[in-house]
Order: structure tokens, then sequence, then C-alpha cells
């Protein structure tokens, strides 16, 4: 079977530098709980939601204003028989300007519908970026999951299985 990675795009009327903030403002998008830095190359930081995920990324390429690159240093699901995929992937954030616009294509390098996670994963990102990161964006306010509160209904799923 061939390799598909999971990648969505949005377009936005802001520019690609305020694109590019909100990429790097991971706790204004993603999860409050985030810890560490979240901007720079070679900025780590850790993610996690209760014990159902965890995660130490590294950011391994940032050209300001066109692509961010993640490098997922090790990862921990509750939910899979394997419970470190993810680890080695490449969550990637690539920005450039389209017909007046600024599109953002999010690809997940390595997450693949082999991954027992990818359903799951997918329609979190899916919400996190054309839901919570686009809204960060467009008004300056992201959904991300605050301290304790599932994002997903898959999240709050697998909360409910503890």
């Amino acid at each position: 079977m061939s390799v598909h990675d999971f990648t969505t795009t949005l377009l936005v009327d802001q520019s690609p530098e305020e694109v590019f903030k909100a990429v790097q403002n991971v706790r204004g998008w993603w999860s409050e709980e985030i810890e560490g830095k979240t901007a720079n190359l070679n900025d780590e930081f850790d993610y996690h939601y209760e014990d159902v995920h965890r995660c130490k990324i590294k950011l391994i390429e940032v050209i300001l204003n066109q692509k961010i690159v993640w490098f997922i240093v090790q990862n921990y699901f509750k939910f899979t028989e394997d419970k470190t995929e993810w680890t080695g992937t490449k969550p990637t954030f690539e920005i450039k300007p389209k017909e007046g616009k600024t599109e953002l294509t999010f690809t997940h390098f390595g997450l693949v519908p082999e991954y027992e996670c990818f359903d799951i994963c997918r329609d979190a990102w899916t919400n996190y970026i054309q839901n919570s990161l686009k809204k960060l964006i467009e008004t300056g306010k992201g959904e991300p999951n605050a301290t304790g509160k599932p994002q997903t209904e898959n999240e709050k799923k697998l909360s409910a299985r503890d």
C-alpha cells in the first residue's frame, strides 16, 4: 500500500506574517497545557492531554513567514497498541501567498492510514487546523484545549475510557 501522509489546507485573508505568528502560538490553537518554547529553531515543547496523549516536540526547521517543521522526539498514546506512534514523524506548516490571500498547508509527514491512531489523529488535526488555528488567524482567538478540557468528540471518548 502506498504512503499517504495526512494533509489539510486553508486559505485566509491575513498576511503570511500573521499566519506564521499564529502557527508559532501553539498555546493559542492547540493546547493551553503546552510547556516550553514553540517559536524558534531548536525550541522544544511538551504537549499533554490527561493520560491519553503526551509528546515532546522539537522545531527542526523555521523559515520566517514560510515554513515551520516539528519533529516528534517522543510520543505516548494510551489508546494504541504501539504507544509510540508519531515518534519520528514531522508535522509541517507551509505558508505561501496565493491569489491575494495566504495558503497554509499542514502535512503531518509520517501520519499515515496504516497507523492505529490515524482516524482519531486526522479528525483532531482537522479540527485544530481548520477550526482553532483558522479562528486564531482570522480573529486573534483560537479554540485550544483548555486545562483538562477535550477539544474533539474523539478526545472526549478517549478520556471516558479511563
